[in-house]
C-alpha cells in the first residue's frame, strides 16, 4: 500500500517501474483534490505475475516529484 498526502488540488501520477527502468504498471494518473489517499500495488494485476525483487515507484504532482525503492516478497 502507498500513501500519500496532496496539499493541494493537483494531477498525480504514480507508476511503478524495475529495476532495468522499464515500466510495470501505472497505479494513479488523475486530477484529485486536497487530501490523504493510499492505493495499492496489486502484484496480480500488473502486466502479468510479477517476481520478488526491487521496483521503483515515482510519485509525481504538477509542483513535487518523488522516487522511492520498494521490496516486493513472494
Amino acid at each position: 500500500v502507498i500513501r500519500y498526502q496532496l496539499p493541494v488540488t493537483s494531477q498525480i501520477s504514480i507508476i511503478v517501474y524495475d529495476i532495468l527502468g522499464n515500466e510495470v504498471v501505472t497505479l494513479v494518473d488523475e486530477f484529485k483534490p486536497a487530501g490523504s489517499y493510499e492505493v495499492e500495488f496489486s502484484t496480480s494485476s500488473a502486466a502479468g505475475e510479477l517476481s520478488s525483487g526491487v521496483y521503483i515507484y515515482r510519485l509525481q504532482t504538477t509542483e513535487f516529484t518523488e522516487t522511492r525503492k520498494m521490496v516486493l516478497l513472494r
